[in-house]
């Protein structure tokens, strides 16, 4: 019986690591048609800096290449109109601000399914706007330390033209401005610096700490459940992670 239960786990296991990889090969799929479409058509990633984030994001989850061709042909098909970037604003229980950045072929299907979960788990949905401004856009690089003492990489990532950097064990997370994001990735690399991972990331200006513990976790389980959900890209909210 115990070996039963054993291979039962097992493969429930494996179930869960393939949706959860089968949900990151749908989200980034949609992610590089959107930037094909929003540059107008441009499918070659050295002159679209948004297809070159979602390519690098794809090649990093091991997306296969032709899944990430079939998502830019896809852009410029005769579908092409199908997929769109929808955002939505609201407030997470204990007033939390969120914005959702979700890409859908169904926007009345997305926008039902967030709000079902806003209304479900004591979220408060909200108008274009009434959030946006808590938070600002910015670059963010990750890079791996490679022995480089954090010293080091400051003043590399401070030449390079970055904004902040912060020690992250054996990785370090460097912020630029929304503008300067490509430009400081390309003299990164010029400097032999081969960032792990980049994004356009929303950064709160006033992050909040919720030190209870029940409170936290229910806010938690609310920004879990949207992120399960298939069109959603990217959720942001002020809750202060450390």
């Amino acid at each position: 019986m115990s070996g039963h239960s054993k291979w039962a786990t097992i493969k429930r296991s494996k179930g869960a690591a393939d949706l959860k990889r089968g949900l990151t090969f749908t989200k980034i799929s949609n992610a590089i048609t959107v930037a094909v479409k929003q540059s107008g058509g441009i499918t070659d990633p050295n002159s679209n800096f948004k297809l070159r984030l979602a390519v690098d994001s794809a090649r990093s989850a091991n997306m296969p290449k032709d899944n990430i061709e079939r998502a830019i042909q896809k852009a410029i098909g005769k579908d092409a109109g199908e997929i769109q970037e929808v955002i939505y604003e609201g407030f997470a229980p204990e007033g939390v601000s969120v914005i959702i950045e979700a890409a859908t072929d169904n926007a009345m299907r997305t926008t039902s399914e967030i709000k079902s979960i806003f209304n479900k788990e004591g979220g408060s949905f909200g108008q274009p706007g009434s959030v946006a401004y808590q938070f600002e856009q910015k670059g963010r690089i990750i890079v791996n330390k490679n022995n480089k003492t954090i010293d080091e990489l400051f003043q590399i990532a401070l030449e390079s033209g970055a904004e902040d950097i912060e020690d992250s064990q054996d990785k370090v997370i460097i912020t630029t401005s929304y503008a300067d994001l490509s430009l400081v990735r390309e003299n990164l690399v010029n400097k032999g610096i081969i960032p792990e991972e980049i994004e356009i990331i929303r950064k709160p200006l006033i992050p909040i700490t919720i030190q209870d513990g029940a409170k936290l976790a229910r806010v938690i389980n609310f920004l879990n459940k949207l992120e399960g959900l298939d069109d959603v890209q990217k959720i942001y909210s002020n809750l202060a992670t450390n």
